[in-house]
């Protein structure tokens, strides 16, 4: 795997584990030689790893739509920074930089970008792994709701499987690594139908 977008909050939480599990997963990153690839900004947990994906010796690309530029600050000093028309273009084009996507802790743009994401994985538009950095629990909510989702007949068990969750940073990207890359087909299987979940 050769880059990994990171998706994450504009501020820092509440609790100061977000903010080292933000750094720890930059350093993993960047020590394996990864570029990551995240939304531009300097602000909040989105300027800490790129930060200190910089200052590890990392590769960092940013991605912002030109509305945010102002609001977010933009970060001048990175690898590249790419400015996009819009929000879509924005995610558009951070899907095609990266081979993976992480989701830290974050408000409703992070959980809005890690589930299209695997949303796209499930109907096959991708085959790059999704994971869920788990810091204090914040996804645990999210995680029963995916697993009532299952148990309502809305997600098959496959398609549950798609979220790769860890607390620990190095651990995750191990297994965002070592996931296959073949393309999910939510459509195939015994029984399945065009209307299945």
């Amino acid at each position: 795997m050769k880059s990994v977008c990171i998706f994450c909050g504009s501020t820092f939480g509440s609790d100061g584990l977000y903010l080292h599990a933000a750094r720890s997963l930059a350093t993993a990153i960047a020590s394996r030689g990864m570029t990551l690839v995240y939304g531009g900004s300097t602000v909040g947990l989105m300027g800490a790893i790129a930060e200190t994906a910089l200052s590890s010796g990392g590769r960092v690309v940013g991605v912002i739509p030109k509305a945010l530029v102002s609001r977010e600050i933009a970060h001048r000093g990175l690898s590249e920074l790419h400015v996009t028309e819009g929000m879509d273009d924005r995610k558009r084009l951070m899907s095609e930089l990266s081979e993976g996507f992480i989701a830290l802790p974050g408000g409703y743009g992070t959980l809005e970008e890690i589930s299209e994401v695997l949303s796209w994985a499930q109907m096959g538009l991708h085959a790059k792994p999704c994971g869920l950095l788990n810091v204090a629990g914040f996804y645990d909510s999210f995680l029963q709701f995916l697993d009532g989702a299952v148990a309502a007949g809305f997600l098959r068990p496959a398609s549950r499987a798609l979220a790769l969750v860890d607390s620990d940073p190095e651990l995750l990207v191990s297994k965002l690594e070592a996931a296959p890359r073949a393309r999910y087909d939510r459509w195939q299987g015994e029984g399945a139908s065009a209307g299945s979940p």
